[in-house]
């Protein structure tokens, strides 16, 4: 099994990340195989706790929307609190409507306390900005009115 994840985590990292350009700001786009992303989600179903936990983590810094699925189930299956907490992690940053409400919940149904605080941490910095970006939204919508 160590020598699966040994070469799982070679493939991902070796081969099927082609970047597009180093990225400088947040926004730059980058370019993700197939078969990191079938890489990725086939880690999740992995024994192993620190691949799993990683597979997530990268999911998430990635934004895999077809990933949402597949970290839910983690999210509310996986015995492991750490694997649960990157899940819920990596669902916030993916930021679906589905993932957030996902985070939603573990805060309430997660049988540990320190999953649901983190839970309740990503799903109020989620709220946070969205929360901003309206008001941003809202200030310049009454700047365009006043030049007019």
């Amino acid at each position: 099994m160590k020598a699966f994840a040994t070469i799982l985590l070679i493939m991902v990292f070796l081969l099927g990340v082609p970047l597009s350009s180093i990225a400088q700001e947040s926004n730059t786009k980058i370019e993700i195989g197939e078969s990191t992303i079938a890489s990725l989600l086939m880690g999740l179903n992995s024994d192993n706790m620190g691949l799993k936990s990683s597979c997530a983590y990268m999911l998430g810094e990635l934004r895999v929307s077809s990933a949402v699925v597949p970290l839910m189930r983690v999210l509310h299956n996986d015995e492991n609190e750490e694997v649960r907490i990157s899940a819920a992690l990596a669902l916030y940053k993916i930021g679906t409507p589905m993932s957030i409400h996902a985070v939603k919940q573990a805060i309430r149904f997660d049988d540990c306390k320190r999953v649901s605080k983190l839970a309740n941490k990503f799903y109020s910095d989620f709220v946070r900005e969205e929360l901003k970006k309206k008001d941003k939204q809202e200030t310049e919508k009454l700047f365009a009115q006043t030049e007019d």
